[in-house]
């Protein structure tokens, strides 16, 4: 079957060439991508793959079968609404959740113990380590009472202000069951 005077097989392939120029660039240049189109539904890593696998599963088809050219793009057509379907919903959603996962709010440090890794000052900056489940954090910190802590003490993280945290040290209180509080 022709189409636009090219044979069906050359549309498909020139389809597949496209798209995986398309592909490449978008792997090159998509944050520049997102931020033009931000949140949108149709995001270019569907479409790509959506023309990727209709392309590619049409040529092969093509080659391999001896249906109707129109049948042929309807196959392909519905393969590859299944295949961007699954991808979507099994690979890109929990993969965007998963990185939104690892952020923390400035909220969520507010009481977590850290240690001190650069000596804080009276009226003065120092460095506090947090580890957490997600990974380490190095932030900025000053002392809450402005009173001087030194290197290796444990802090108690008080509250969190435009990227500094402000901390009290540390001591360990046993409850009446023996427990560290």
């Amino acid at each position: 079957m022709e189409l636009f005077g090219y044979d069906i097989q050359t549309i498909y392939l020139i389809g597949l060439v496209i798209s995986g120029i398309g592909t490449l660039t978008f792997i090159l240049f998509g944050d520049f991508l997102e931020g033009v189109f931000p949140d949108s539904f149709l995001s270019p890593t569907l479409i790509f793959s959506f023309l990727t696998l209709l392309s590619a599963s049409g040529y092969i088809f093509e080659i391999l079968l001896s249906f109707h050219s129109f049948l042929i793009f309807v196959i392909s057509l519905v393969l590859a609404l299944i295949l961007v379907t699954l991808l979507n919903v099994f690979v890109l959603i929990p993969l965007s959740s998963a990185e939104e996962s690892m952020v923390y709010r400035e909220e969520d440090l507010k009481g977590r113990i850290g240690k001190v890794i650069t000596s804080i000052p009276v009226d003065g900056f120092g460095e506090v380590l947090i580890e957490g489940v997600s990974g380490t954090i190095a932030k900025s910190a000053k002392s809450f009472n402005n009173e001087p802590i030194s290197f290796d003490e444990k802090v108690l993280i008080i509250d969190s202000k435009e990227g500094v945290v402000y901390v009290l040290p540390y001591q360990n209180m046993k409850l009446k069951g023996g427990n560290e509080l």
